[in-house]
């Protein structure tokens, strides 16, 4: 195996909560307990949320045990790597070909910096200031034979001095100490420690023949990695073509159609940028400053794909649902950039056009820019217990966000098949049992009587079959908001199929099943 080759690493600390910070449209205080989970385990935490016990790998319910008080924030890889974006992009200006091993963590071959700098404690130093003068305190940065371990040095720099070298040729001694499990690999890790291996040093001791026996390649790579020789080259990334746009107005604009008339050229040539990348945006991000910094931040859908007049609606239409935000102070930015993006060719018109659903899309898609975002809604069906929840109305060209909410568990909600006539308003109706009293549904969850009768619209109707109650209960917790009320189904002589709800002894038709 070649030696490795001397890389420059710069780790930035607990990432995601940087990310969350810098992306935040109300930011938390400098001395707030934040911690990011995956899964529900802590994945990063800030330095107030560890002085209170909490640490990565803790489940939940321990990290809010010990702080009460920490604010959960759910990972987002998406987020992580826009907010790093341009972290990479200020490095290549000073450090070009910069490999991101991942959001937070990345590196450059040493080689170039440290002759350009004096040096390569020199270089890293330059970074460090470079970076905490954009704003990036506690980034640390170090200097090894191969990606790994200059990881791992920057992990055990301080803040006192933030760099740490690792003379070549010593990569092995440096990791030697180290745990087994700083090879972020937890089956393997957990096997050797019940084996007795315990350290990086003491992995590396074993024949790798032994090691390529027992774990095949993926073990002969470990080890490999604990004895410092990593194979993993540093492979400069290919800068991204710059496809955002930035619109500043000075002074601030307060009227929506002066920003949009600002807007229309950038608009044009944010859409011929992706076209010279046969890209089209699919998914736009929309990002308003204002004047005092005010930020209001979206991301617009479309059923196709953008063109310049429907990213100039977008962004009226933002500054209209935005209003009281940002035009106290005025607009005094907007930025505009692709948050997805497809191939031309995938959106290219056929050659005899694309039938009813263009025209469709053509129809509505000019109503909606003459009359506003919600002036066309599509019903879809989302979560809830009540059926009349369940029809919700989405902006032509959104993505419905309710497909998870139909495959969550709603204690009390009604299992298919559902009826197919549901009234917005629930029908008032009368049951009453076999003497003419009315039924009514004690404490306990207990008829008065068999129902008998079904009162509706002045008809009076035999009930030949019935089943129930199914209780509901919700917000027991709000005075207020809390509702309790109970199901039944029941199936008339006539053979019409009713759902029926009861609340506060009062009986309506919710639905019926044709």
């Amino acid at each position: 195996m070649t030696a490795p080759t001397r890389s420059l690493v710069l780790w930035f600390p607990d990432w995601p909560i940087t990310a969350f910070v810098r992306e935040a449209v109300s930011p938390p205080k400098p001395d707030a307990a934040v911690a990011v989970f995956a899964n529900n385990v802590v994945v990063a935490c800030s330095w107030a949320a560890r002085a209170h016990g909490v640490r990565r790998g803790q489940k939940r319910r321990d990290a809010q045990a010990l702080c009460p008080g920490l604010q959960v924030v759910p990972a987002d890889a998406v987020r992580d790597a826009r907010a790093f974006a341009p972290v990479v992009a200020r490095v290549e200006e000073h450090a070009p070909g910069v490999h991101v091993v991942r959001p937070g963590l990345c590196a450059v071959k040493a080689r170039g910096p440290a002759r350009y700098y004096g040096g390569e404690l020199e270089a890293a130093r330059m970074l460090i200031r470079l970076l905490d003068d954009d704003g990036f305190a506690g980034v640390r940065a170090s200097v090894a034979d191969g990606v790994f371990t200059a990881e791992q040095a920057a992990r055990t720099a301080d803040v006192d001095e933030p760099v740490r070298v690792v003379p070549p040729g010593e990569a092995g001694a440096f990791l030697a100490p180290l745990s087994i499990t700083t090879l972020d690999d937890d089956e393997f890790g957990s096997l050797l420690s019940r084996l007795g291996v315990h350290t990086l040093g003491e992995l590396a001791g074993l024949p790798v023949e032994r090691m390529r026996e027992r774990f095949g390649e993926r073990g002969v790579r470990l080890h490999a990695l604990a004895g410092g020789l990593d194979s993993q080259p540093v492979l400069p990334r290919t800068p991204p073509p710059e496809l955002h746009r930035d619109v500043a107005f000075e002074p601030p604009l307060e009227l929506a159609d002066q920003i949009a008339f600002g807007m229309r050229v950038a608009a044009e040539e944010f859409i011929a940028r992706l076209g010279a990348h046969d890209l089209v945006c699919t998914e736009l991000r929309v990002v308003l400053t204002g004047d005092r910094g005010e930020r209001s931040e979206r991301v617009w859908l479309h059923p196709g794909s953008f063109d310049a007049a429907g990213v100039v609606d977008r962004v009226r239409w933002q500054l209209a649902e935005d209003a009281q935000g940002i035009f106290g102070s005025g607009v005094a930015g907007v930025h505009i950039e692709p948050e997805a993006v497809d191939a031309a060719a995938h959106h290219a018109r056929g050659l005899f056009g694309a039938g009813p659903d263009e025209r469709v899309h053509h129809a509505l898609s000019r109503v909606q820019a003459m009359l506003g975002h919600r002036a066309v809604l599509t019903p879809v069906i989302g979560g809830g217990r009540w059926l009349a929840e369940r029809q919700v109305l989405v902006p032509w060209g959104d993505r419905a966000v309710t497909a998870k909410e139909r495959t969550r568990p709603w204690p009390g909600s009604l299992p298919d098949p559902l009826p197919a006539t549901v009234y917005p308003e629930p029908r008032l109706v009368g049951v009453t049992d076999i003497a003419g009293a009315p039924v009514t549904v004690g404490e306990r969850d207990a008829l008065s009587a068999p129902p008998a009768v079904l009162e509706t619209a002045g008809q009076r109707r035999r009930i030949q079959e019935w089943a129930g109650p199914w209780p509901i209960s919700e917000r027991g917790w709000d005075p207020l908001r809390a509702r309790r009320a109970h199901r039944f189904q029941v199936v008339d002589a006539d053979g019409g199929a009713w759902l029926l709800v009861v609340e506060e002894g009062e009986w309506r038709a919710e639905g019926r099943y044709d």
